[in-house]
């Protein structure tokens, strides 16, 4: 099925964040806190789907106030930190929000994303993945996470609209 076919069904789009929304770096100080970048491209992008009246729903392993920060900036209200069964809890947020696993997109960069990649309507991964040889997503962007990557994957699944 192309891609066009499967963007025009899509209406929630899930991401991980370490490795998509960042670049999986985590800069910790002396004291143990621990900082991370945001683009400010995938900002924008939550702002676009908003606009076109897409869903935004964030799933992460890490449990971070700095996540859980970004995501009430951005008005994003599907946020679930410290999510050790992805596909088990996309299940769950598709039967409560009446979408078929079909009409999801998602981006993810690691192991931890394989279920969900296998049974969304489009997969994507950014290009800095580590194991991109061990999955053929429907997209993978150019640009590598922390860098817009989040962005790009929206923009694409909105051109095929």
């Amino acid at each position: 099925m192309s891609i066009t076919v499967k963007a025009k069904k899509i209406k929630l789009i899930g991401t991980d964040i370490d490795g998509v929304w960042t670049n999986g770096t985590m800069y910790y100080s002396p004291n143990g806190d621990f900082m991370k970048a945001f683009s400010t491209y995938d900002g924008m992008a939550v702002q676009i789907l908003k606009e076109v009246g897409l869903d935004v729903l964030i799933m992460t392993g890490e449990n971070s106030d700095m996540v859980r920060k970004r995501a009430e900036k951005l008005n994003i209200d599907k946020v679930y930190l410290g999510e050790n069964e992805k596909l088990k809890r996309l299940k769950y947020i598709c039967s409560r929000f009446e979408y078929e696993l079909d009409e999801v997109a998602y981006i993810g960069d690691d192991i931890n994303d394989f279920e969900v990649l296998e049974v969304v309507g489009l997969s994507a991964m950014p290009s800095s993945s580590p194991v991109l040889h061990k999955f053929n997503p429907d997209i993978i962007t150019k640009r590598a996470g922390g860098e817009g990557a989040f962005r790009e994957f929206v923009e694409e699944i909105l051109a095929h609209r």
